[in-house]
C-alpha cells in the first residue's frame, strides 16, 4: 500500500508538526557530525517554501535525570539548522505549556520552530515517567492539538520505536504523511524486501551473531546469498569445526549457526581466511590465517582470500544490501576487508546497474571514509529500524503513516 507523502499535502498557512531524526552527537555543545540535519533539509525546505508554519520534533539521547537535561539540550541543533537553511529557527526551551503554544501560535507562514528535547518528557519532576518513550497517550495528543492536523514523519532512525512524538502524534491527526527522507527509505528497504532484482545478495557483518541472527535467518528466506563476515563469523567457523586462537565467539550460539550451515547450504558464503592478531591493537603481530587461527591471536578482519570470494559473489549481483563491518574498521590495518566491500559495491552499482543499500552504523562510516557514498544507490539513516525492516518486521512508526 502507497503512502501518503509530503507532496500529497497542502500545508500553505498551516501549522504543520514534523518529527525529524536529530539525534546527533554533542560534546559541550559542540555537534560532532550534522549528517542527520542535513539529511531532513529538503523535507524542511519543501514545507517552508509551500508556505507552512513548521513544527519541529526530535528526541537527543537518552534522559534519566535532570543532570541529563543540561547537555542534551535541542538548542545548538537549532542553530546548527538555522545556519544550513539561512533564516531563523526558533527555539522554545519547553515541551508543553503556555511559552510554547503562544509561540506556535505566532507563527507565520515560511517561518520555523522547534520544541525542546522530546525525551525532557521521560523524566519530569524528578521521576522517571517514560511519557515519549512509551507513548504515553495524553502527550501524544496534546502535541497533535499544537497543529492544524498535519503530521510529516520524517525520522526513519526511530520508525521501528513507537513514541508520543511519532505515533502518539500520528494517531491524534487527520493526516500524517511521509517525508522525503522516510519515503526514500520505505522504497528502497522496502523493496529489497518485498521485491527484489535478482540475483540478491546480502552482507552481514559486526560483532554478534546474538544482535544479527533474526535478519540472517530471514534474509536465507529472501536472498540468494547471504555474505558473514566481522567478529560474528567466528561462531560460524566454531561450528564448523575450526580452531579460531582467542577470536570472540558466542558459545551459546554455535548450535544455531550449525543449523543455519545444515538448512542454507550455498546460500550462505563464510569467510575463507582472516587477519589474525596477537592482541585487540593496530600495532599487533599479525598473520594470515587460512587453515584456523592458531592459539594466542584472535581474528580482526577477513581476508585476501575471504576479500576474493565476497567480490566474485558480489560483482554478479542486482541487489545488493550491506550492514556491519568485516573486521575492526576502527584500526586502520584491519580496515581492508571492510573498505574493498565499499569499493566492490561502487563497483556493482556502475558495472553491473545494481541497487546497493548501506544500512546503518559502521557501515555506514566505512562508505564515508572511502568517500563513496554517493557513488551508492541508497545509504540508510536508521541503524536498528533498517534491521527490522529487513527482517520484514511492521515498524510502528511507518505503519502510523496513512495510506494514499
Amino acid at each position: 500500500m502507497a503512502k501518503l507523502t509530503v507532496k500529497d499535502l497542502d500545508v500553505k498557512g498551516k501549522k504543520v508538526l514534523m518529527r525529524v531524526d536529530f539525534n546527533v552527537p554533542i560534546k559541550d555543545g559542540v555537534i560532532g557530525n550534522d549528517n542527520r540535519i542535513v539529511a531532513a533539509l529538503p523535507t524542511i525546505k519543501y514545507v517552508l517554501e509551500q508556505g507552512g508554519k513548521l513544527v519541529l520534533f526530535s528526541h537527543l539521547g537518552r534522559i534519566k535525570s535532570e543532570d541529563d537535561k543540561v547537555g542534551l539540550t535541542l538548542e545548538p541543533v537549532a542553530a546548527r539548522l538555522s545556519d544550513l537553511l539561512g533564516q531563523p529557527v526558533e527555539f522554545v526551551d519547553k515541551t508543553r505549556g503556555t511559552e510554547l503554544e503562544e509561540a506556535i501560535d505566532a507563527l507565520q507562514d515560511g517561518q520555523v520552530l522547534m520544541v525542546q528535547n522530546t525525551r525532557y518528557e521521560d523524566f519530569v519532576d524528578g521521576v522517571e515517567t517514560k511519557y515519549e518513550s512509551k507513548n504515553d497517550p495524553e502527550l501524544g495528543k496534546y502535541w497533535a492539538s499544537l497543529g492544524d492536523g498535519i503530521f510529516v514523519n520524517d525520522a526513519f532512525g526511530v520508525a521501528h520505536r513507537a513514541a508520543a512524538s511519532n505515533v502518539g502524534i500520528a494517531e491524534n491527526v487527520a493526516q500524517t504523511a511521509a517525508g522525503f527522507l522516510m519515503e526514500k527509505e520505505i522504497k528502497f528497504l522496502g523493496e529489497a524486501v518485498e521485491n527484489p532484482v535478482r540475483p540478491f545478495v546480502a552482507i552481514i557483518g559486526g560483532a554478534k551473531v546474538s544482535d544479527k541472527i533474526e535478519i540472517v535467518k530471514s534474509l536465507l528466506d529472501k536472498a540468494d546469498k547471504v555474505i558473514i563476515g566481522g567478529g560474528m563469523a567466528y561462531t560460524f567457523d566454531v561450528a564448523n569445526g575450526k580452531s579460531i586462537g582467542n577470536s570472540l565467539f558466542e558459545e551459546d550460539k554455535v548450535e544455531l549457526a550449525k543449523e543455519l550451515i545444515a538448512s542454507a547450504g550455498d546460500k550462505l558464503v563464510l569467510p575463507v581466511d582472516a587477519v589474525a592478531a596477537s592482541a585487540f591493537s593496530n600495532d599487533a603481530d599479525t598473520y594470515i590465517a587460512e587453515d584456523g587461527i592458531k592459539d594466542g591471536y584472535m581474528g580482526l578482519d577477513i581476508g585476501p582470500k575471504s576479500i576474493e570470494l565476497f567480490e566474485s559473489v558480489i560483482k554478479d549481483a542486482k541487489t545488493i544490501v550491506w550492514n556491519g563491518p568485516m573486521g575492526v574498521f576502527e584500526m586502520p590495518n584491519f580496515a581492508k576487508g571492510t573498505l574493498a566491500i565499499g569499493e566492490a559495491l561502487v563497483k556493482a552499482t556502475e558495472e553491473n546497474g545494481a541497487t546497493t543499500i548501506v544500512g546503518g552504523g559502521d557501515s555506514t562510516a566505512a562508505v564515508q571514509q572511502l568517500g563513496v557514498a554517493d557513488k551508492l544507490s541508497h545509504i540508510s539513516t536508521g541503524g536498528g529500524a533498517s534491521l527490522e525492516y529487513l527482517e520484514g518486521k511492521v515498524l510502528p512508526g511507518i505503519a502510523a503513516i496513512s495510506d494514499k
